[in-house]
C-alpha cells in the first residue's frame, strides 16, 4: 500500500516558507487601465496604446511639424529682403 500523498501542497505550507505566496496578483506590477479607444490593457503612466497606436493626450501628441505662420512670415521676410536688396540697385 502506498501512502497517501497530498496534492493540494499550498494549503500545508507556512507563511514563514520561502516562496509562500497568499496573494497570486504581484504587487510588483505597475498598474494597467483600458485604453479609452481599442479598451486594449495599457501601463497606467503610458503616453499612447500600443494596440491602435493612438495618443491617450493631446499633450502627449507629437506635432506635425510645423504651424502655418512660420511659413508664411518666413515668406514674408523673404519677399522684404529681396525686394529691399532690388531697390538698392
Amino acid at each position: 500500500m502506498t501512502p497517501y500523498r497530498d496534492h493540494d501542497w499550498d494549503d500545508d505550507r507556512d507563511e514563514e516558507e520561502p516562496g509562500f505566496d497568499d496573494d497570486p496578483d504581484d504587487s510588483d506590477d505597475e498598474p494597467t487601465v483600458p485604453c479609452p479607444f481599442c479598451r486594449h490593457e495599457i501601463l497606467e503612466d503610458s503616453p499612447y496604446c500600443p494596440a491602435c497606436e493612438r495618443y491617450i493626450s493631446d499633450e502627449d501628441r507629437a506635432r506635425a511639424g510645423k504651424p502655418a505662420w512660420v511659413f508664411v512670415t518666413a515668406l514674408v521676410c523673404l519677399g522684404i529682403a529681396v525686394w529691399w536688396v532690388l531697390a538698392a540697385f
